[in-house]
């Protein structure tokens, strides 16, 4: 296990995501917030006072809460280009079909990349968005680069120099997503867990918690074998690291994105790393409690099993929100029932 903690994370503030965005999303068809699923013999488990997981299986008729995201950026995007462009996004699931939904309901033709080790019924669910998919020999990286040299018009979840507007605007659509939390719970957490591949959603719950006189503890929780966030927080700079494969398929991310590492650097209290055991059996658990979590999604539980409690100022009256960012069909080779 890695392990990373930043003391006064919680003094360091920001702006916050444009209002506009709840609103937003609060007009496109079928939105509902998605459940805050109470846990209490969990809670009791870890010795924490109330203990929720926010279900993102159901977003939008998308099994992930990334649908928050290219939604949002996809209406910015064609707010400014008129045109019958095709929109191109590099995936390991869930950010692509995403896009390619948007890219559907706006009238616009999609080109998803995806790297060779996504699970075929992923490629067919984006496919059946009617995305045109490529495969990428070679990791998300070598798909994200591929995606930036095609025709079109991209729409990343990730940032790098030169590339920062789109994936600023991804992030902003996931506000709604803490928004629902806040409201939900009637206050804010003391604890958000966050699964962490590039980081973007992770940026996200810190604007929202660092933009607002409530401070909650974040922590992030990535794979031992694609940990390039808390490799990053380390070493105190951005860094590349080799990844290996993992049931976190989602998570499997070998550089942090730069627009989310000055929040990172800044904002986020703890990151812990997990394996790919401890994250099966986080999700056996959920599941037998009725929450269907992917393993992506059910990573925070076993992030929060892993980490030491007592760096989080964790006790007996602390409120402790998940965020189960997958349903088992985005990730099927992960799932476990």
């Amino acid at each position: 296990m890695m392990w990373f903690t930043r003391p006064g994370a919680r003094q360091w503030r920001c702006a916050p995501a444009p209002r506009e965005v709840r609103a937003f999303h609060a007009g496109l068809p079928g939105y509902a917030p998605t459940p805050l699923v109470e846990l209490p013999d969990l809670a009791a488990e870890l010795g924490v006072g109330r203990l929720l997981v926010k279900d993102e299986s159901d977003r939008l008729g998308l099994p992930a809460f990334k649908a928050l995201g290219a939604s949002w950026a996809v209406h910015r995007l064609l707010e400014r280009v008129t045109a019958p462009v095709t929109l191109v996004a590099a995936t390991e699931g869930n950010h692509g079909r995403a896009v390619a939904r948007m890219a559907r309901l706006r009238g616009r033709a999609a080109h998803v990349f995806v790297p060779e080790a996504v699970h075929p019924q992923v490629v067919r669910a984006i496919a059946g968005e009617g995305a045109r998919v490529t495969v990428v020999r070679g990791s998300y990286g070598d798909a994200v680069r591929a995606a930036a040299e095609a025709d079109g018009v991209l729409v990343q979840d990730v940032g790098w120099p030169g590339y920062e507007e789109v994936p600023t605007w991804v992030v902003e659509g996931y506000a709604t997503l803490c928004a629902e939390v806040d409201e939900q719970l009637g206050r804010a957490p003391d604890l958000v867990v966050v699964p962490v591949g590039v980081g973007s959603l992770a940026q996200a719950v810190i604007t929202h918690y660092r933009s607002t006189t409530a401070a909650p503890c974040v922590l992030a929780v990535e794979p031992e074998t694609a940990a390039c966030v808390t490799a990053s927080l380390i070493a105190g700079e951005p860094v590349t690291i080799g990844t290996s494969d993992t049931v976190m398929a989602g998570l499997n991310c070998g550089t942090p994105s730069t627009t989310a590492w000055p929040f990172l650097r800044n904002g986020l209290d703890a990151a812990v790393t997990v394996s790919d055991a401890e994250c099966t059996k986080a999700a056996a658990d959920l599941h037998a409690r009725n929450v269907h979590s992917g393993p992506c999604g059910a990573a925070p539980l076993a992030g929060l099993r892993a980490a030491p409690h007592g760096d989080l100022g964790l006790d007996s009256t602390s409120v402790v929100v998940l965020l189960g960012t997958e349903g088992t069909s985005a990730n099927p080779r992960g799932a476990t029932g």
